[in-house]
């Protein structure tokens, strides 16, 4: 049998996407780039290259959709935590928060996906704040579950004050300096954590 000549060889055809990952993939870049309200179902339909009906039978609504886009953006985040080399508390702590630092630097970094959606959606009992509610909690959970883990005296606390630092430090990488995150990362912690 004569060796083939890859040159003649038909190139592989690729093969497209679950309609569900593409129209979730559309909406992932449209809804981080522009903004959930400014972003038409229409337009999503289009740029996935899927029928009204395909989109209706994954999504029956834009809510749906977005907290699809959320519930995403969620298990993404926490499998990059999950993946960070085990450390003692205090280092998984900056190792947590040093993930913004990191984020922060991406060209197209636009803040956020939780506060963006938040500022966008401001009803606490739509499904949309319970997925973000949903992702704060666990973060909070993570984060008080090292403090106690070092011996800090008011976990819950300062799993609240380093939330919120988060939520601080996530705005400063995107509207301010993002190559300043990383050292405000180690301030802030120098600052709520007593050393040991």
């Amino acid at each position: 049998m004569a060796k083939s000549d890859s040159s003649t060889d038909p190139a592989p055809l690729a093969v497209p996407l679950p309609a569900r990952r593409r129209l979730l993939d559309t909406a992932t870049r449209l809804f981080y780039a522009l903004g959930i309200h400014a972003v038409g179902i229409d337009r999503i339909i289009a740029e996935a290259g899927v029928a009204k009906a395909t989109f209706y039978s994954h999504f029956p609504s834009k809510d749906d959709l977005v907290v699809a886009y959320l519930e995403e953006q969620d298990r993404i985040g926490r499998a990059a935590v999950a993946a960070l080399p085990k450390q003692v508390p205090r280092r998984m702590l900056s190792a947590i928060l040093g993930r913004i630092s990191t984020v922060g630097m991406a060209g197209d970094f636009r803040g956020c996906p939780f506060l963006n959606a938040a500022a966008e959606y401001t009803d606490p009992a739509s499904p949309v704040r319970q997925a973000i509610d949903a992702r704060r909690a666990w973060l909070h959970g993570v984060l008080r579950d090292l403090l106690a883990a070092d011996g800090d005296p008011a976990p819950e606390v300062t799993a609240s004050l380093l939330v919120a630092l988060s939520d601080g430090l996530l705005e400063i990488a995107y509207l301010d300096d993002p190559s300043s995150v990383a050292g405000l990362i180690e301030a802030g912690l120098a600052r709520l954590l007593p050393a040991r």
